[in-house]
């Protein structure tokens, strides 16, 4: 079995700790296994994602020795969202159904 394993940082902040310590884990994992390890940008929130915030994680691994094994991918690149196709997120005092989007009546979740 070939070990594959991967950091998803979000860029709408800059690397920090938390984040740093799962790469190196999942780096180390993935050497020692003689697996590879993968690196997904997940920039799928726009409003908030920077290209500075990218720099700074790409960097911060860098700066780590950390080095990934495949093509840089960046998962906004990969979504496909028709217009509309979005259902608005539950007004407050509603909550979701585990498994759909269904609100649940006087619910505070």
């Amino acid at each position: 079995m070939n070990t594959r394993v991967r950091f998803a940082p979000s860029p709408t902040g800059y690397l920090h700790v938390g984040g740093a310590r799962t790469a190196l884990f999942n780096w180390l994992y993935a050497r020692h296994e003689g697996g590879k390890f993968l690196l997904r940008i997940e920039d799928t929130d726009k409003a908030r994602s920077t290209d500075e915030h990218t720099q700074v994680i790409l960097d911060g691994l860098t700066w780590l020795g950390l080095d990934w094994d495949e093509e840089l991918v960046f998962q906004g690149a990969r979504v496909k969202r028709p217009p509309g196709n979005r259902r608005p997120p539950p007004r407050r005092g509603q909550g979701v159904r585990r498994g759909g989007r269904d609100p649940v009546p006087g619910s505070d979740r």
